[in-house]
């Protein structure tokens, strides 16, 4: 079903933009510069422009001083492209992606939100279905950074019957690419959710390792996604011998990847409590040996109260 929220583009964006007090120091930027750049009528911070990307959808191009690229097409809020300075790309959007509005992109960062998986609404939810718009651009020292905003609609409510706020910030710097995803419920009454960020990244799959997950809870949906085995994870490292769908209960905040490409990418975070790991092997023929998708996730049900909100935050970076 195609998203029948409306794109908005406000004609000018100030520079400022409101950070939840409970935010990790680590995530935080102290210098803030305030000059802008016009980008036709409408206003952007330094490093941050829109452009017509692929299917004619709307993007966001993020440049830093340092070399680095990204964008974000706000259709899905998804991050489909994240170059360090030499120009290499480390995520990965799959050959059968559709960039027409109807469908969400497969590959880059999609979100999941208000719904993880399959369920009572469409898989994954409907946030990466939808069109969000820009609330906010800044700059750091440099280092562009853009706020998107999506609420509620009647396509939402189809499925989900709740007034939200959904903020996410994308934060482009030398090495490193940061998110701060801001859930508000704004209706008369509480309602439960869990979401993730279904990052792919791009790999040589024979030599992807991933760090950090031995002693973490498994829910492991190889060979039946509808019943996962429970289990407990005993490696140092895990590999990709063949399909792996697995959820890893309590994950550690930080995680390391070996895309077997020569790269490796800590992925870090605040309050993302749980990890998914996946590479679907020969059910994607064409191009399972070209990524693997780590992924951040909140895998419990939360609920927020009228008025409350969750933050949850990731930093990747290329060591």
């Amino acid at each position: 079903m195609a998203a029948s929220c409306a794109l908005t583009l406000p004609s000018a964006i100030s520079v400022s933009v409101s950070v939840s007090s409970n935010s990790p120091r680590r995530f935080r930027r102290s210098r803030r510069v305030v000059a802008m750049a016009s980008v036709g009528q409408k206003v952007y911070a330094p490093g941050v422009a829109v452009s017509e990307g692929n299917g004619g959808l709307p993007k966001i191009d993020l440049k830093s001083p340092h070399g680095s690229e990204a964008e974000i097409y706000l259709f899905g809020a998804c991050v489909t492209s994240w170059k360090v300075p030499s120009g290499k790309d480390l995520l990965f959007v799959r050959p059968d992606a559709v960039f027409n509005g109807q469908k969400p992109i497969s590959g880059g960062i999609p979100h999941c939100f208000p719904q993880f998986g399959p369920g009572t609404m469409q898989q994954h939810g409907f946030a990466r279905n939808m069109n969000w718009s820009i609330t906010d651009s800044e700059a750091n020292e440099g280092d562009p950074a853009v706020t998107l905003e999506l609420k509620d609609d009647s396509y939402s409510r189809s499925m989900w019957d709740f007034s939200f706020q959904a903020l996410y910030k994308v934060a482009l710097h030398s090495t490193s690419l940061s998110t701060t995803l801001k859930i508000t419920n704004t209706d008369d009454k509480p309602f439960s959710f869990n979401s993730a960020l279904h990052s792919y990244f791009s790999a040589s799959i024979s030599g992807v390792s991933v760090k950090g997950l031995k002693g973490c809870k498994t829910l492991n949906k190889d060979p039946d996604p509808k019943n996962p085995l429970e289990g407990k994870e005993e490696r140092e490292e895990v590999t990709f011998p063949g399909f792996v769908d697995c959820i890893y209960l309590g994950a550690p905040s930080e995680l390391t990847l070996d895309n077997g490409l020569g790269d490796k990418i800590v992925i870090s975070n605040a309050n993302w409590s749980d990890a998914v790991l996946w590479n679907p092997h020969l059910q994607m023929e064409a191009c399972y040996k070209d990524f693997v998708c780590v992924e951040n996730a909140k895998i419990e049900t939360l609920q927020l109260g009228p008025n409350q909100s969750w933050v949850a935050e990731q930093k990747i970076e290329l060591i």
